[in-house]
């Protein structure tokens, strides 16, 4: 069994409908395909919920009018049936009236959800109909029978993986499966999802909980690439990667994937490829347990940081000042991207989003001085052995140029981050990219150390 996840833009044209269609067809292996919703569809529904709070009915009917009649023309363009279409038209017609209705509600996290999940419901529904119509039998699975996740963080694969295989067990066997992204359901059974880019991470949930050969994410580029494309040119795919450097990568920003994407399937070592739908001969990026490469492998930043600067009053000694600062941050379930400390300072980042900041700072100011910088970003390098790479050594010659916040290394072996402004973070990517990789391709390597 392999998991296919195929992103927005992936899905996001009748013309891309056909080529992941062509993607399927290229192997006989059962597969269960994971698709996200059309390109934007997400962002309008969110828009949705949020017009909720200002009860603006109005705004929110054209926006699900707009919203019914994109897919419907998808409907009308990619499927000849009339008899399939026809249900499908209906289909969509009932679900976005029952948005419509939900929108009326109180608002509610739980709302919420229910709402901006349904793009990835409406876009497999038209997707299963359309190989049906072309005589590619596949079966419909709804994830909010067995994506039964828990927790976000820390998802019950045992749970899914029993209420999953009870779903395929009670229905006719058949070699492709289709299912939605995105969509969970929480400890309290309640619709909740996954966080943007939830979709990669449903992928390697379902492949973790079936015991799967392996997982393709099918993107709109070539792989992970060494450092950020959209700021830096003379950027290549990265073809192999370790878990551990992809995680680094994506949870500081690699935009490509989401950042707890390969946490599910890396203690069962199953593989993730990242490939490209409009590409699909082009090697992309293979993720595993094997190391086929050491040294300096590529850089991504994550902005969006805040730095809080802790000094203290001199009212606790050091060991348990520490203690009770970091008992506070445990308390509002607040994570820490970067630290460093000296005998009665502490400096950390955080996430700009992070819930309860007033709160937070409040508590630390009854025993400490505290200041709070916004604008930060934090660039990471990563590699495995990183240490072992004498070109690394070239990291710090940034500091000639601009100043850096914090530098963290030690932690884990195979990254170092460093924090600076973010209205420096574009120079510091492209001057990383010339020191450390000199613009030249990597060479694929084939075989594991």
């Amino acid at each position: 069994m392999k998991v296919l996840k195929f992103g927005g833009t992936s899905v996001g044209s009748t013309k891309n409908l056909h080529k992941i269609t062509d993607i399927l067809k290229s192997d006989n292996e059962n597969k269960i395909v994971v698709c996200s919703a059309m390109s934007g569809v997400t962002d309008e529904l969110i828009r949705v919920t949020e017009k909720m709070r200002d009860q603006n009915f109005d705004a929110i009917s054209r926006q699900l009018y707009f919203l019914k009649e994109k897919h419907i023309e998808v409907v009308e363009t990619l499927i000849v049936d009339s008899d399939i279409r026809d249900e499908l038209k209906n289909y969509l017609s009932e679900v976005f009236s029952e948005i419509f209705e939900w929108s009326s509600e109180t608002f509610s996290e739980t709302v919420k959800s229910k709402i901006i999940t349904c793009g990835e419901s409406v876009l497999t529904h038209i997707f299963s109909g359309y190989l049906n119509s072309i005589g590619i039998e596949n079966l419909l699975l709804n994830a909010k029978e067995f994506m039964h996740v828990d927790s976000v963080d820390n998802p019950n694969i045992d749970k899914v993986s029993f209420l999953l295989n009870e779903v395929l067990n009670t229905k006719t066997q058949s070699k492709l499966y289709i299912t939605q992204g995105f969509v969970c359901r929480d400890i309290n059974n309640q619709i909740s999802h996954l966080r943007r880019g939830g979709s990669d991470y449903s992928a390697t949930i379902i492949a973790a909980a079936v015991g799967a050969k392996e997982v393709q994410i099918w993107t709109d580029i070539n792989g992970l690439h060494n450092n950020d494309p959209r700021y830096v040119s003379n950027t290549y795919p990265i073809s192999h990667l370790t878990y551990k450097e992809a995680s680094q990568m994506a949870y500081f920003g690699a935009k490509i994937l989401h950042p707890q994407t390969v946490s599910p399937v890396k203690e069962k070592e199953i593989p993730v490829w990242i490939k490209n739908t409009f590409e699909p001969n082009e090697f992309g990026t293979l993720i595993s347990n094997k190391v086929y490469q050491r040294g300096l492998k590529a850089i991504s930043a994550k902005d969006g940081i805040i730095t809080i600067n802790i000094k203290s009053n001199g009212v606790l000694l050091a060991h348990k000042y520490f203690k009770k600062t970091f008992d506070i941050f445990d308390k509002y379930q607040i994570s820490i991207d970067m630290v460093t400390t000296s005998e009665v300072e502490i400096s950390l980042t955080i996430d700009e989003n992070t819930k309860h900041l007033h709160k937070l700072v409040d508590e630390l100011r009854r025993f400490s001085k505290v200041v709070v910088n916004k604008s930060s970003s934090i660039i990471c390098i990563v590699g495995e052995s990183l240490l072992e790479d004498k070109s690394c050594s070239k990291i710090f010659d940034i500091l000639n140029c601009i100043p850096l916040k914090m530098i963290s290394f030690g932690a884990c072996s195979n990254s170092i981050s460093i924090l600076v402004d973010t209205k420096n973070k574009v120079y510091a990517l492209k001057y990383l990219n010339k020191k450390l990789f000199n613009q030249h391709p990597e060479k694929y390597i084939t075989s594991a150390i």
